[in-house]
């Protein structure tokens, strides 16, 4: 019966980008001291019916005005406010997915409201005809992110009755791999990167356009910094080029971190790259948007 009812709210309450918040997106009932509240007005018509005062029922009616207009004013709160929803770039694990909300009045209203997660729980106040509210949600798994449940509501402005709605965003995320800087060379690495040693020309430092194949990891490992083992053949190498088939790693999730790292090394050393993976490859290129690809890719991969 709860997943029905779970399965029924998320069909009726689904945002694809943008939706404006009509009578039925709204519920709404007695909240907490509102149940304290709905005892306080039966007490006093029972007293004033049996003691026929009429001023005991008149404060009756009058309390009972008040919860009527609790219902309308919290109701309001909710009523014609139009949600814009952003999902943020791509998180590596750890870091958090961004789910931007830019909420929209056409006239200007005070509106308390209520952001509510499974972890998260944050009150506004809503002043100007837009407003901007940034819900973070933790990331542990690499791979396509199902945003959870969103909850708006108010108890403006008695705490008696409680309007709210709910949030089930469509629109697709992911997580990319944690970045992994630990590079072990072994036999299959040598053989793929390290030409025989007759064919040695130098070691020199790390420079922009450099292959991250004839990086010495060695050195960086003892903390030395980045080194170029330079030779015949490699010597006008100008391309970084990230190959799956070439991680020195055996699980899947271990070559994507380490290809994760390699992207972020080659977009702090300003380095043009290219990444190959077995469903897909990315082009040469640099910066933001050849970042946020390959995070994507590394996520789908």
């Amino acid at each position: 019966m709860a997943s029905k009812w779970q399965q029924w709210i998320a069909r009726r309450f689904k945002i694809d980008q943008k939706k404006q918040l009509t009578q039925k997106d709204v519920l709404i009932f007695i909240y907490q001291q509102g149940y304290l509240y709905l005892a306080l007005i039966f007490i006093t018509f029972i007293a004033g019916v049996n003691y026929a005062n009429n001023l005991i029922l008149g404060f009756c009616f009058l309390i009972s005005a008040v919860l009527c207009i609790s219902f309308y004013l919290t109701f309001k709160q909710l009523h014609g406010l139009t949600l814009d929803v952003v999902v943020g770039e791509t998180p590596q694990i750890g870091e958090p997915q961004i789910v931007n909300l830019y909420l929209n009045q056409n006239q200007l209203q005070a509106r308390y409201l209520w952001f509510k997660t499974a972890t998260h729980l944050q009150k506004i106040l809503i002043q100007d005809k837009q407003h901007h509210v940034q819900i973070n949600f933790e990331t542990t798994h690499r791979g396509k992110f199902t945003i959870p449940e969103i909850q708006i509501f108010s108890t403006y402005p008695f705490g008696l009755v409680r309007a709210w709605t709910y949030l089930y965003v469509q629109q697709e995320a992911w997580v990319a791999p944690q970045s992994s800087v630990t590079i072990a060379e072994n036999k299959q690495h040598q053989q793929n990167f390290e030409p025989d040693m007759d064919e040695f020309r130098e070691l020199r430092s790390f420079q922009t356009g450099d292959s991250l194949h004839a990086v010495s990891w060695k050195q960086a490992a003892r903390g030395q910094g980045l080194y170029v083992k330079v030779f015949e053949q490699y010597a006008d190498q100008h391309k970084l080029e990230i190959d799956y088939q070439q991680m020195p790693a055996n699980s899947h999730e271990e070559k994507l971190s380490l290809m994760m790292g390699l992207v972020e090394q080659a977009e702090q050393l300003n380095c043009t790259y290219a990444m190959y993976l077995p469903q897909a490859e990315l082009p040469f290129g640099q910066g933001q948007q050849q970042l946020a690809t390959a995070k994507l890719l590394l996520a789908q991969a």
